[in-house]
């Protein structure tokens, strides 16, 4: 079901009454979430569902009397229902931020720190509780708690989280029964209070979602199955076509780390034939990165500079983000903030802008744990038996008895799988520990205060240092015509492969041998070309960095951003726009001709050779109309099974395909490239007969599809975005959209652009931004998903930086005045 903004409202009785039988049917035939609404309550006029619809000339304007409040405050919403807070001191304006985020937020803000705490069982029974354990088993809740520790320990981030949380407290004690999210009557709970572990839940669970590639376990089966060497050959640590963030012809800094791998590392680690039996019950999207740059006033048309930034993240509704403008007398910051936490998270102030992309880095290990004897009490270490610490899971089930899960504790961290857990495995008689350094004290909460107090170069280069987990390029740019990037994070010093596979765990050899220093993390500042750019690629050239930088690092949008970059100049916002909305695949730019050399025309069917010349006149470009984008699609993918599948189903592994960066550098740079032999066959297979079966399967995909009415790109890929607890009724699918996943419009079916902001550092500044979604998280609310189209379109809303003498504003359509009870 899809409500534009106009319709919704009218239709919401209807629309609510359908949705509750779709999900009661849901329920009864074998739901999602294994249990349905007290239906008494769920259907009261007075309290259930009716009550979530909200008219769309609702007026948000009121006088509120709240406890805590210091100072009198305003909060204007605009014709887009973002809240432009003033209040007259740090603690209000968290306050207040906390309290307009509870208010249309409070379901999604909750539901997310269940999901970091693994306490998803409370809501929907046993169902989850693998979930459960696996999240409390990585110390979702230990890392959390630490964090609070030092959250608390600095008066300025206890300060700001405690006024954040006093806000969404007043908004939830007195929220009436009637005004619960719809979500709450669905599931049957209510809201708990709000809490500073609740804000330190919410992001460690990002630190999760952003923690790059998290392939050990999967490593070491391919390893000891295939051997180290092809192992090396289809996952190796470097590519080609390599552009990375700090460009290869920067000078290397003198390490002051100098990290050596264990002595018999070579026979006991890279060459074992160990096998695991493990396998995650969930892992983040391998493709959470984003896209940033800011381009100096050399290069730009005001002379101004000019930062963007889109970060590419899951899609769901509510929206991960809510944008909101918050100002005191100490800063004015506007941009995207997460509810669940304090602060601007991606925007701008009145001196600066300032965004971010994924590091990629690989800071998740794990190691095997000896202990003496099944009751874990004593593991051995260091030539030593050495006590274990536990930790008391107690994981409530709903409608079921309480289940406690006892966790091992070791020097590495909590043992997360063991023979009683396994993941989605049904057998494991080992153990295995992780090293997160998400578990380690940080106060992440600091770099989002110190950036939108920002002034200056000085501020950010401070600011930053509070970034430990997770590794992130945080991008810059200054009124004063300053830019600058940094390849910033607490990131462990490693040598070649460490953390890769599983490591041994019985002594201190293989554990990290230190943290590298702040001051080695790669940065530029002003650079002669006129611009920082960052798209997850490598951060530095592997083969000259001293340490082991891990990971999955994809380059293809690098690749582009840097060639259109390198090229531009008098650059405006609209070229930025253009830029940010590119649907140019790269990856088929440089693999299309290799196609069409090697694909053997002679033989194909009429109806094969009518999607040959579809993909030989294809621009390139995934738009949404085209046909040649799926064909290209369809074909890399045929190809990639034909070449790996063999020597995956070897290691009893199939689909888990290496880089697509290994496969086209691999037949660029041979048209014998080993792998393109089936090993099942006696004939060793060339190039040549190889892209000729991948197209004539796709070929006959391709008629399957097109009779069907699904060839064309976005009803080949149908992007979805999904509501967060997968209820198709309060979700957007099918959406008509271009982009692709090597595009710098880098979109999948459930996972693209998640925030897309344009920042003109001029006098007045000029910034342009939209999310896909709405700012309600209701439902039946128009703001709820009214930003979709336009975002499908590739068009911005102008960020309004409001200045409190502009309440007379025809933009301004509420007033909510809060003063202190």
């Amino acid at each position: 079901m899809i409500f534009n903004a106009e319709t919704r409202s009218m239709k919401f009785v209807p629309f609510l009454i359908s949705s509750a039988v779709t999900i009661l049917l849901i329920v009864v035939f074998n739901t999602r979430w294994g249990l349905a609404p007290a239906l008494g309550e769920f259907l009261s006029p007075q309290h259930g569902f009716w009550q979530n619809a909200e008219p769309v000339d609702r007026d948000f304007g009121q006088d509120l009397q709240l406890p805590g409040l210091k100072d009198p405050a305003e909060i204007y919403l605009d014709d887009r229902l973002v809240p432009h807070i003033f209040a007259g001191n740090d603690d209000d304006v968290y306050y207040l931020q906390g309290y307009m985020h509870a208010k249309f937020r409070l379901w999604q803000m909750e539901f997310q720190t269940y999901a970091a705490a693994g306490r998803i069982s409370e809501l929907i029974g046993p169902k989850a509780i693998n979930y459960d354990r696996e999240k409390r088993r990585l110390g979702m809740g230990y890392a959390a708690e630490k964090a609070v520790v030092e959250m608390e320990k600095d008066p300025v981030s206890k300060a700001e989280a405690d006024a954040y949380t006093a806000g969404v407290n007043a908004y939830i004690t007195n929220l009436k029964e009637s005004e619960l999210p719809i979500e709450y009557k669905l599931l049957g709970y209510r809201p708990e209070l709000w809490s500073n572990l609740k804000t330190a839940l919410f992001l460690k669970f990002m630190s999760l979602d952003l923690a790059g590639s998290e392939n050990d376990f999967e490593f070491t089966n391919l390893r000891s199955i295939l051997g180290y060497t092809t192992f090396n050959k289809m996952f190796p640590v470097s590519q080609d076509s390599l552009d990375p963030i700090v460009p290869v012809d920067t000078v290397t800094r003198v390490p002051r780390i100098k990290v050596k791998a264990p002595a018999g590392s070579d026979s006991a680690y890279l060459h074992s034939t160990d096998t695991v039996s493990v396998h995650a019950v969930s892992k983040p999207d391998k493709d959470n990165g984003s896209n940033n740059w800011a381009v100096s006033g050399i290069k730009t048309k005001s002379g101004s500079p000019i930062l963007c930034n889109d970060p590419h993240l899951g899609l769901h509704l509510p929206s991960l983000w809510y944008e909101m403008q918050i100002s005191c007398p100490s800063f004015n910051a506007y941009g995207a903030t997460f509810p669940g936490a304090p602060g601007v998270v991606i925007g701008f102030n009145d001196s600066c802008a300032f965004g971010f992309t994924n590091a990629m880095r690989d800071v998740r290990d794990y190691y095997e744990i000896t202990f003496r004897d099944d009751s874990r009490k004593e593991y051995w270490y260091n030539k030593q038996w050495v006590a274990t610490d536990f930790r008391y899971e107690h994981i409530i089930q709903k409608d079921t008895s309480e289940y406690i899960d006892t966790v091992a504790y070791t020097v590495f961290g909590p043992v997360m799988y063991d023979k009683s857990f396994s993941g989605n495995r049904k057998t494991n008689d080992k153990y295995y520990a992780v090293r997160w350094k998400a578990h380690d004290p940080g106060n992440e909460l600091m770099i989002f205060n110190g950036l939108d107090h920002a002034k200056n170069y000085t501020d950010y280069q401070e600011a930053v240092k509070w970034l430990h987990t997770p590794g992130q390029n945080a991008i810059f740019a200054c009124k004063n015509g300053d830019i600058a990037i940094c390849d910033q994070g607490e990131f462990p010093a490693k040598w070649k492969r460490q953390g890769d596979f599983v490591m041994p765990g019985t002594d201190s050899s293989y554990q990290w041998q230190g943290m590298i220093p702040q001051s080695e993390n790669p940065f530029m500042y002003n650079p002669e070309r006129g611009f920082v750019s960052s798209a997850n690629q490598y951060p530095v050239n592997p083969a000259t960095s001293p340490y082991y930088l891990g990971g999955e690092y994809p380059n293809y949008r690098g690749l582009m951003i840097n060639r259109y970059l390198g090229q531009m100049n008098e650059i405006g916002i609209e070229d930025m726009m253009k830029m940010q909305t590119d649907t140019y695949n790269p990856l088929a730019g440089m693999a299309k001709p290799v196609f069409l050399k090697n694909i053997d025309t002679t033989d194909l069917t009429a109806n094969e050779s009518k999607y040959y010349e579809m993909l030989k006149d294809w621009d390139q470009r995934c738009e949404a109309e085209s046909k040649g984008a799926s064909i290209f699609k369809i074909t890399w993918d045929s190809l990639k099974a034909i070449v790996w599948d063999d020597d995956l189903a070897k290691a009893g592994m199939p689909g888990f395909y290496p880089y697509n960066s290994t496969l086209l550098e691999g037949i660029l740079r041979d048209s014998t490239y080993e792998f393109l032999d089936d090993i099942r066959t006696p004939e060793k297979e060339s190039l040549k007969q190889d892209l000729t079966l991948a197209f004539r399967r796709a070929a006959g995909t391709c008629k399957n599809l097109d009779r069907e009415g699904k060839l064309t790109w976005s009803k080949f890929r149908a992007t979805r975005i999904e509501h967060l607890a997968n209820l198709d009724p309060f979700s957007r699918l099918d959406i008509d959209n271009g982009g692709g996943e090597f595009s710098i419009n880098a979109m999948k079916i459930d996972h693209g652009p998640s925030w897309r902001m344009i920042v003109q550092l001029t006098k007045n500044t000029e910034a342009y931004g939209i999310y896909p979604g709405g700012q309600s998280g209701n439902p039946g609310s128009p703001y709820y998903d009214n930003f979709i189209d336009n975002w499908v379109n590739g068009k911005y809303y102008p960020l309004w930086m409001m200045a409190k003498e502009e309440e007379t504003d025809k933009r301004v359509k509420a007033i909510i005045r809060i003063t202190k009870l």
